[in-house]
């Protein structure tokens, strides 16, 4: 089984939103062997988010290694035979490195009404979605007749470079969710849950998976955890506790890595034991410290624990 750890970027500090300093940190990143980088998205917000297709577009003539991934993209808000086409694009220039996760958006968001969308058709349209470019991505004149989208003999160019078409992660932790992966994802990646409930979360998905006749790889389930380096979680948590959003159920601690290296690693560990290999970790804290952050978990979490690439 491959571990493997990313670099999520969310939201940025408008202060600190200059071209030049992301554009930087992103150069670093990949100097310090992290594995891939991934994008969050919201189309309607006062937050400082990129729109992830653009951005990973520019980042990826630069990058040489790092693999793009979304984290995740709102699926139901776009047009899937554009999307198709973009993401396509993407990962025809950028040889491969193309690694898309889809969600349906959160229940605050209010990207699906900017652009028409009902909320209570996303899941319809996020399957009717997967479905069409799964073949425009595979096959050649394309006929689609569905309840939202419709093509007639269509085909779209280029192909992406990896065959078979883009594998599709699918995000979310909901039972909705684990049934859409096992149906039709190629993988996992879901955020805000503790290694037990990653654990329930497999053994879900697999279940699901064998009822659709199916199998996602095994080692196709990922984790995005926010971490906050420092002498302990306590100390961690005065600092960067706020940059994390709460859940009305557990507590914050259960899923997130704060505190000394040794604590950030056990809780990567933990989750490894539960099942995923597949990690996204987000740099919590103030901005002016995040390539300290990932300077450490480079040396303290990635060096000793991602299985070396191929």
């Amino acid at each position: 089984m491959k571990v493997r750890i990313g670099i999520a970027l969310g939201q940025w500090p408008i202060k600190d939103a200059h071209a030049d300093a992301i554009v930087d940190l992103v150069d670093y990143f990949e100097a310090l062997d992290v594995d891939s980088l991934w994008m969050s998205d919201r189309l309607v917000t006062s937050q400082l988010i990129l729109e992830p297709i653009t951005f990973l577009s520019y980042i990826a003539g630069r990058l040489r290694k790092m693999k793009l991934g979304t984290s995740t993209l709102v699926l139901p808000a776009r047009n899937p035979i554009v999307l198709a086409k973009e993401l396509a694009t993407l990962d025809f220039i950028s040889r491969g490195r193309l690694f898309p996760a889809f969600g349906l958006g959160g229940d605050d968001s209010k990207d699906l009404q900017a652009v028409g969308v009902y909320k209570k058709e996303r899941a319809a349209r996020a399957d009717e979605a997967i479905g069409l470019m799964r073949r425009l991505w595979t096959e050649e004149n394309v006929t689609f007749e569905g309840k939202f989208y419709s093509v007639q003999d269509v085909t779209i160019m280029p192909r992406p470079w990896q065959k078979n078409g883009l594998p599709i992660w699918i995000g979310g932790r909901s039972q909705a969710a684990m049934r859409r992966t096992g149906r039709l994802g190629d993988g996992w990646l879901v955020s805000s849950v503790s290694p037990a409930e990653v654990d329930a979360g497999i053994n879900a998905i697999r279940v699901y998976a064998a009822e659709a006749g199916r199998q996602v790889p095994e080692d196709h389930y990922g984790v995005l955890i926010p971490f906050y380096f420092a002498a302990d979680a306590d100390k961690a948590f005065e600092v960067a506790g706020r940059s994390v959003r709460p859940r009305a159920d557990i507590s914050v601690g259960e899923f997130t890595a704060f505190g000394s290296p040794d604590q950030v690693r056990a809780k990567v560990q933990a989750y490894i034991a539960a099942g995923a290999t597949k990690f996204i970790m987000r740099p919590c804290g103030p901005f002016e410290g995040w390539r300290e952050q990932v300077g450490i978990l480079a040396r303290e979490v990635i060096q000793p624990l991602q299985t070396p690439a191929e």
